[in-house]
């Protein structure tokens, strides 16, 4: 038989006494109907994502700037997504989102001037205007791209920085 006034072992694993284990000093039995597991639906702190191999940035930095054929949306998010994690795609991810966007205002700004002017038979011009900077655009995301993916950086010749 046992000794009933012996003090219960401890188990640490289970936070309750087990066979052949002393308590630390001060240990106190938990309450009963203590639940050592976390409540249905706890995800526990968030954990912060793993930083990226030199090849991923690399390989990031190269859609950040590729993406910037489709416009400024990509950029965004891949910048969004990976910015804390490699300082390549940081850099060019920035740097496609914000030439994507200073295209784009130039596009939207010419468009709205073609509108405009177009009773007077001159608004084709800009449009044609806005049609060629989008195809600047492109060319220019697709040189960016390739800089990149053969281990370089870019900086476009024109760029509003709007995000630092």
């Amino acid at each position: 038989m046992s000794d009933p006034n012996a003090t219960p072992p401890y188990d640490p694993a289970a936070g309750q006494p087990t066979p052949g284990q002393t308590p630390p000093p001060g240990y106190q039995a938990p309450p009963p109907g203590y639940q050592q597991t976390p409540p249905p639906g706890y995800q526990g702190a968030p954990v912060a994502a793993a930083p990226l191999s030199p090849a991923e940035d690399k390989q990031w930095a190269f859609l950040g700037q590729l993406g910037g054929i489709l416009g400024w949306i990509p950029p965004l998010i891949i910048w969004l997504v990976f910015k804390d994690r490699g300082p390549l795609t940081n850099q060019e991810a920035k740097e496609s989102l914000n030439f994507q966007i200073t295209v784009a205002i130039f596009v939207v700004g010419l468009y709205i001037i073609g509108t405009i002017t177009a009773f007077i038979f001159i608004g084709f011009l800009f449009y044609f205007l806005a049609w060629a900077a989008q195809i600047i655009g492109l060319i220019f995301a697709i040189i960016a791209g390739v800089k990149v993916n053969q281990g370089g950086t870019y900086r476009y010749f024109f760029n509003f920085r709007f995000i630092k």
